[in-house]
C-alpha cells in the first residue's frame, strides 16, 4: 500500500532530524570527518522528504546540489539555495574512505570549522524543508 505523501515526507524528516543530533554528538567528540559525511547525509534525506511529501514516489540519488535543483521545480525558494550548499556533495565519499585523500586519512584531514561549515549548511536545508512541511523552523543545535 502506497502511503500518504504527506506522512512520507515527515518519516523522511524525522530521520534527518534524527541525524542532526547524531551529528552533534559526534561533532562535540571530535569526529569531524564523519560529522561532515552526517551533515550530506542530512540535507539529502530533507529534500528526499520535501520531494515526497510532494508526491514523487521515487526519489533516488545522494546528490545535495541534484535533489535542491528537483525541488527547486516545486518551490523556488529550493533553487535558491542550491549553490549556497551544493558543497555538501564533496563530502559524501572522501570523508569516509583512505583513498580519496592523498597520503592521509579522512580523520585527519577534515577539521571543526570544517564540520561546522557542513552542519551550517546541513541546518538550512533542514530549516527550509522543516518550514515547508511543519511551518517551523529548526532551531540551530
Amino acid at each position: 500500500m502506497r502511503r500518504d505523501p504527506r506522512a512520507e515526507g515527515l518519516r523522511w524528516l524525522e530521520q534527518a532530524e534524527a541525524d542532526r543530533e547524531g551529528a552533534r554528538l559526534l561533532f562535540e567528540g571530535g569526529s569531524y570527518h564523519l560529522a561532515c559525511f552526517i551533515a550530506q547525509q542530512i540535507a539529502e534525506k530533507a529534500l528526499k522528504a520535501f520531494l515526497y511529501a510532494q508526491g514523487e514516489e521515487l526519489v533516488i540519488g545522494h546528490s545535495v546540489e541534484a535533489l535542491c535543483r528537483w525541488a527547486g521545480r516545486y518551490d523556488s525558494e529550493f533553487e535558491a539555495l542550491r549553490a549556497e550548499v551544493a558543497p555538501l556533495d564533496g563530502y559524501y565519499l572522501p570523508t569516509r574512505y583512505p583513498n580519496s585523500v592523498p597520503d592521509s586519512i579522512p580523520a585527519r584531514i577534515y577539521n571543526r570549522a570544517m564540520a561546522a561549515e557542513a552542519l551550517r549548511m546541513a541546518d538550512e536545508v533542514l530549516n527550509l524543508v522543516r518550514r515547508k512541511l511543519r511551518g517551523d523552523p529548526l532551531p540551530s543545535l
